[in-house]
């Protein structure tokens, strides 16, 4: 692939099944800036291996101020190294996020169970059958 080939919106939105839509938003909220020749926006490779980690980021749950802030930290110094601690950290976060959640909803779960047990119960002690 050569280095200093473009992509379409178009390419993208069918490479990455996004709408473009999408891809303006992102656009929008400054993750992505492609160059613009007149109304056509041209993506660099760097654009579409960001767009990749964008979309990375919202599938596991970041947020889109989450995503700009580890984009931030690439740019800036410690770099590669500071995004990828940052990025860790996130990681973490998000995964005792998701245990919290599993957590609360098998709990949940537990006492539907006992609520049904009870009405099952009632129900039985009433003379009705289920």
């Amino acid at each position: 692939m050569a280095v200093n080939k473009y992509y379409t919106i178009t390419e993208l939105t069918r490479e990455f099944g996004v709408s473009t839509r999408t891809l303006r938003f992102y656009e929008d909220e400054g993750l992505i800036q492609p160059e613009r020749r007149g109304r056509t926006r041209l993506f660099r490779s760097a654009d579409r291996r960001l767009l990749q980690e964008i979309l990375r980021g919202r599938r596991i749950g970041f947020t889109i101020a989450e995503i700009r802030e580890i984009i931030k930290v690439y740019k800036e110094p410690p770099g590669e190294l500071g995004q990828l601690k940052l990025m860790m950290n996130r990681i973490d976060e998000k995964r005792n996020e998701l245990r919290q959640k599993r957590k609360d909803i098998e709990e949940t779960l537990e006492e539907l169970d006992n609520a049904e047990e009870a009405c099952l119960t009632r129900l039985a002690e009433i003379g009705v059958s289920t």
